[in-house]
């Protein structure tokens, strides 16, 4: 029954994340299969393991014989802490105390129209919850930053303004696939130095320059041939979004790229599912903030004085690249 299992998923939630804070699938991949052999590595009861084990394991997450559990293969890929997909990381962003706060009054940010949440809701300056975002989210954010460098990248000497760039990796995997490409990466102090860790860990950090500030204030310069705008728009209204576009579009050489990464929504704004649901979050976690559609997002272009978009989708992913010219 459709009601039941809604009012009972946050028991899943907690489960898996349960889960990954007991590194119970690190356990099993690294041989603990049996709830006896699981309670030492992961510090907790036997009986506790077992229970949340049967769990997860009626709900897909893992499977079980008589041996005992074994790994699904989503759960093999994306919560097993060695994996270069893990995802457990995740956790610490999704239930950040602020956020869960946000959430937690989904009545009231309703009857408000945006977020309960004190300021400007999540996008703050000194808002912990992006380092958290930053560290837990990159490693699924690859898929896109693939397409990104496959389209945006070129051959030649190109200059990339990242903005807001987060744990970086859209700006450095351009700088990846073009060795003469710099990338200047706007971001808060805190955030910047995660995105640097990551600028390192790739090799790049001798064409990776920081730019610490606001994306609506700060002087960032121009004549950059690329600017990227990754999952960024949404925590804001059309009219600050075509404002903060007309200045990218000021800091741009004739004929630059825009490359902007969102969750499109389809314009009955409840396809694709996955995209539709994002607009609750922006709802409980920002003022305004929204999931926009491909022709929403093609107008502020427009009004912004790009021109030529083209909507490019990442596979298997609710997200859609679209790319417009200065």
């Amino acid at each position: 029954m459709l009601v039941f299992e809604t009012l009972q998923a946050h028991q899943r939630t907690n489960a898996l994340r349960a889960g990954i804070e007991l590194k119970v699938f690190s356990a099993i991949a690294a041989g603990a299969r049996t709830p006896e052999a699981l309670a030492p590595v992961c510090n907790a009861s036997a009986r506790g393991l077992r229970i949340l084990c049967d769990f997860l394991t009626i709900v897909g997450f893992l499977s079980k014989d008589e041996s005992g559990y074994s790994l699904t293969p989503d759960s093999q890929l994306f919560l097993v802490e060695s994996s270069p997909a893990y995802m457990g990381g995740m956790v610490n962003f999704l239930f950040h105390p602020f956020v869960e706060k946000g959430l937690a009054n989904v009545v009231d940010a309703v009857r408000l129209g945006g977020t309960v949440l004190p300021d400007e809701g999540t996008v703050t300056e000194d808002n912990p919850v992006w380092v958290d975002f930053a560290r837990g989210m990159a490693s699924i954010m690859m898929p896109p930053a693939a397409l990104i460098a496959e389209l945006a990248a070129g051959s030649g000497p190109v200059e990339v303004l990242d903005i807001a760039a987060g744990h970086g990796l859209f700006g450095i995997m351009i700088a990846k696939r073009n060795p003469t490409a710099e990338i200047h990466a706007l971001d808060w102090k805190n955030v910047l130095s995660v995105a640097h860790e990551n600028a390192v860990k790739f090799g790049v950090a001798d064409r990776w320059h920081a730019i610490n500030g606001d994306a609506f204030t700060t002087d960032y310069g121009s004549g950059y041939d690329v600017v990227l705008v990754t999952n960024f728009i949404h925590h804001f209204d059309i009219p600050a979004n075509v404002g903060l576009l007309a200045r990218l579009h000021a800091a741009m050489k004739p004929g630059g790229k825009l490359v902007i990464l969102e969750q499109a929504v389809n314009d009955d704004r409840i396809t694709p599912p996955g995209a539709g649901l994002f607009a609750m979050t922006m709802l409980t976690s920002t003022r305004s903030g929204d999931a926009f559609s491909l022709s929403e997002i093609e107008s502020m272009c427009r009004q912004a004085g790009f021109h030529g978009m083209t909507h490019h989708p990442v596979t298997q992913t609710p997200q859609t690249v679209t790319m417009a010219l200065s």
